[in-house]
């Protein structure tokens, strides 16, 4: 009997929707949390009345919130924009503080995908990349521990921190226990680290601070791989799942639609259905 929660991102057509209309979709479908994204919760953008108004309907709707997805890229060269995406992630973190809310999804960059992002090897060296990082890092957790906010950090394709292995460094850098990871499979998927069980005991209950279900096939380059259903790719579903009850996880797993042409060209943009769709398939790997 598992312990975790079920979870899904508003990302994608649920950006541009109400929360009420968010969550009451969610909460239809059967999801027990939801993972809510800077399109909905930035202090810059939406005075504390909103994000609280937020809260207050996550609640009404009998909805958890596993996480919020703040996801800066803080590998740039340029300075004036690195410092001003660690003090969003700081606003982040205090506004979040304020609302009870305990785990923001980080990551580290830089993002493959952004055109103007340094190419680590060309544009910057890898020691100083990790120097970046290093810094960045240490700034956030003195406002994670100020706050008592955990920091759940993703390893994601193409960026420094990227699988186990190189998210572990950073983990292993500071040994904070507010420090721990967004562990998300399709990225070890991509590295060629198919032990996704292994992994997870690896990092265990302390280190898991949130869990991102997606699945993945091909190789970590652009244009290369895909996200496809929950089911269709290369992770050990059930395998993975009996990993999370063996550790006995007791937080949120967090669908994260990204089967993109599938959600523009089949399903027309339907983000509801892409999240009724990925709820079935979940249940039926977990024989609910």
């Amino acid at each position: 009997m598992r312990k975790w929660k079920l979870s899904f991102m508003a990302s994608l057509g649920y950006a541009q929707e109400s929360p009420e209309a968010v969550v009451d979709s969610l909460a239809e479908i059967g999801y027990e949390a939801i993972g809510w994204t800077l399109a909905h919760f930035n202090p810059r953008t939406h005075n504390p009345k909103q994000l609280q108004k937020l809260v207050k309907a996550t609640q009404a709707a009998g909805l958890e919130i596993g996480e919020i997805v703040v996801q800066q890229d803080y590998v740039t060269l340029d300075d004036t924009l690195r410092q001003d995406r660690i003090q969003l992630s700081m606003e982040c973190i205090e506004a979040a503080a304020t609302l009870g809310l305990p785990t923001l999804n980080f990551f580290t960059g830089p993002a493959p995908w952004d055109p103007n992002a340094p190419v680590i090897g060309r544009d910057i060296s890898e020691g100083d990349a990790w120097d970046m990082v290093f810094r960045t890092y240490h700034r956030l957790l003195r406002a994670a521990e100020k706050h008592q906010i955990r920091i759940a950090v993703e390893g994601v394709w193409g960026m420094l921190c990227h699988d186990y292995y190189t998210t572990r460094h950073l983990i292993d850098h500071f040994q904070s226990p507010l420090l721990g990871v967004n562990f998300d499979p399709s990225h070890d998927i991509l590295a060629g680290n198919l032990d996704i069980p292994w992994i997870t005991q690896q990092w265990g209950p302390k280190r898991i601070h949130h869990v991102h279900l997606k699945d993945a096939v091909g190789k970590p380059r652009m244009g290369e791989f895909l996200f496809p259903l929950i089911g269709e790719g290369l992770v050990p579903w059930k395998a993975f799942f009996q990993a999370l009850d063996a550790i006995d996880y007791q937080g949120c797993c967090s669908v994260e639609f990204e089967s993109f042409d599938y959600h523009k060209n089949v399903l027309k943009g339907d983000t509801a259905e892409a999240a009724r769709i990925s709820h079935r398939d979940i249940m039926a790997l977990l024989g609910e």
